[in-house]
């Protein structure tokens, strides 16, 4: 298989798959150990061990160890076993962005190359969503203050709807879980 003909159209992993194992830890986007070594074709201990013989390529801004609270909260998310039940041993590393592509070049292999490429444009991709949010969010302020200004009459409405939309931009925490569907009350 010749990676080097790949284009984004025709990925070594689909995009979306990539993305399903990108989550948000202490505000960055990361990638759990696991996830990353088998994106790039190797066991996890693996990936683990060339990391801690390379610990100077990796400052916490590239990778770091998850702590006990971050582990069970994110374990909670993505249903892994507990340690002593065919789990994990271990805290898990985490890598960010840059360690993705660090991590490529200690493993040397060209399937890591070409996947840590395809990360980095799932991340790049994230970005751009995340800021693309934002500016219709700004948007959405700009019209919502417009129409409060010049709209008498429908100001009532206006102001459900708009609530609506708040709701419906409203970050997932996690704690509970959004309804689908319409509410007929």
């Amino acid at each position: 298989m010749n990676f080097m003909d790949k284009d984004e159209s025709k990925s070594i992993i689909p995009l979306e798959r990539i993305e399903s194992v990108i989550y948000v830890i202490r505000g960055q986007k990361i990638i759990l150990d696991q996830d990353l070594a088998a994106l790039y074709g190797a066991e996890t201990k693996q990936l683990n061990r060339a990391v801690s013989r390379n610990k100077e390529r990796f400052p916490e801004a590239f990778a770091f160890q998850l702590t006990n609270e971050e582990w069970n909260s994110l374990r909670c998310q993505i249903g892994t076993s507990n340690a002593g039940r065919g789990g994990r041993r271990y805290l898990p590393f985490v890598f960010t962005e840059h360690g993705v592509v660090m991590a490529a070049n200690i493993l040397k292999s060209k399937r890591a190359i070409w996947v840590s490429i395809e990360i980095a444009r799932a991340f790049i991709r994230m970005r751009q969503i995340m800021t693309s949010h934002r500016e219709m969010g700004k948007e959405l302020v700009e019209l919502k203050s417009f129409l409060l200004k010049h709209s008498n009459q429908t100001n009532r409405e206006f102001k459900r709807i708009w609530n609506a939309i708040e709701k419906l931009a409203e970050p997932h925490n996690g704690k509970e879980q959004r309804k689908i569907g319409f509410d007929v009350s």
